[in-house]
């Protein structure tokens, strides 16, 4: 199972909306197959593996990071017929899908056919590999994680809005394999005036080359502000970009972006501003399973205010900035006492060369 969930892990950015999965034929104590989902439409980790095995799956075990599919709605054919007609006697999963397609079918038609299956061996590495399609299966949303660089003191800019760069190129290499993973990048219109992103995912020693798999690039604004030289509006061929506004955004405005062929997506507004739980459900309802935001300090605010954040990463640099008016990684208004703090579960701190990682579950 260990070698099943490695080999799941490689699908890490592509798989999405569909789970990350990894198979291994086992045959009289040698490993005669061996697959993983690489993308949505291509074949299924156990329908590879049972493809290399051959013959040799007849009597063999089955191991599998997650329950396999039965049923229908979905671009490929279900795989619990082709395991049963492999030949398999004996079948061991990591976790069952969450799926309401698949929820215990897949593993009760493997049982009706007279196959021994096992479910919950390595169930927890299983589920931690796939968070975001297990949330985003059950919540309707993706699952979300802030990420910022910031000072010691928890600041994300001078007063005049300089930022680039606290961290260092080692935090900023990691930002960008969170990217890489992640279907969506979220940012608000304050970090695009301010810093002008590209919000692409990038690699290289000076993060200058594009990364083959880029995240679908958000922009929180709620009266089209964007400029049209904007980088993330630029290089649409390899990353998307969406800009989200309300209704009283400018007519004029939403027909020129959208002549340069951005999406302006519209949601309901709150207190004049884009409502973000409706955003949140409309990107779920599209495939999107993870978001990352990367938004300045009053996106991070209203983020978290509304409850959407699932997980927080923060990379602080050995600086501090000091002032009351330097930028805090949270804006809003700061509750009246510390009863009104968020607090952090399962936090993990580490170094990324000089800098402090510290990240953990809401």
């Amino acid at each position: 199972m260990t070698l099943a969930l490695r080999l799941a892990a490689k699908g890490q950015g592509t798989t999405s909306p569909n789970p990350m999965v990894g198979a291994v034929v086992v045959r009289q104590g040698r490993i005669v197959g061996q697959g993983f989902h690489l993308r949505p439409g291509t074949p299924h980790a156990e329908i590879l593996a049972l493809q290399q095995a051959g013959s040799r799956a007849k009597g063999a075990t089955l191991y599998l990071t997650l329950e396999p599919c039965c049923h229908l709605k979905k671009r490929t054919p279900p795989c619990v017929p082709e395991i049963l007609r492999s030949g398999v006697r004996r079948v061991v999963i990591a976790m069952q899908d969450p799926n309401p397609s698949v929820k215990g079918k897949g593993a009760a038609a493997l049982r009706r056919a007279g196959l021994s299956v096992t479910i919950g061996i390595a169930q927890r590495e299983a589920e931690e590999l796939n968070k975001a399609y297990c949330h985003w299966i059950k919540a309707g949303r993706p699952y979300v994680t802030l990420k910022a660089g910031m000072t010691l003191d928890g600041k994300l800019a001078t007063a005049t809005g300089e930022s680039q760069w606290i961290t260092s190129t080692a935090s900023r290499r990691e930002a960008h394999q969170l990217r890489r993973r992640a279907d969506a990048v979220l940012v608000g219109i304050g970090t695009v005036l301010a810093d002008d992103p590209s919000l692409t995912a990038r690699t290289g020693p000076r993060l200058e080359k594009l990364a083959l798999q880029q995240p679908l690039r958000i922009i929180v604004d709620s009266r089209l502000r964007t400029p049209f030289k904007a980088q993330v509006l630029a290089q649409q061929d390899e990353a998307k970009t969406i800009i989200v506004t309300t209704a009283a955004a400018p007519a004029a405005r939403r027909s020129a972006l959208q002549k340069k062929g951005i999406e302006i997506l519209t949601v309901p507004a709150l207190q004049g501003l884009v409502s973000l739980s409706p955003l949140l459900r409309e990107l779920g309802r599209r495939g999107i399973t993870s978001l990352l935001v990367e938004g300045g300090s009053e996106v991070n605010a209203a983020m978290l205010k509304a409850k959407l954040v699932d997980h927080v990463r923060l990379y602080m640099a050995p600086l501090l900035l000091g002032g009351q008016n330097a930028k805090g990684v949270i804006g809003g208004a700061s509750p009246a006492r510390l009863a009104g703090a968020i607090a952090l579960r399962n936090v993990v701190t580490r170094f990324v060369g000089h800098d402090v990682v510290v990240e953990g579950d809401l």
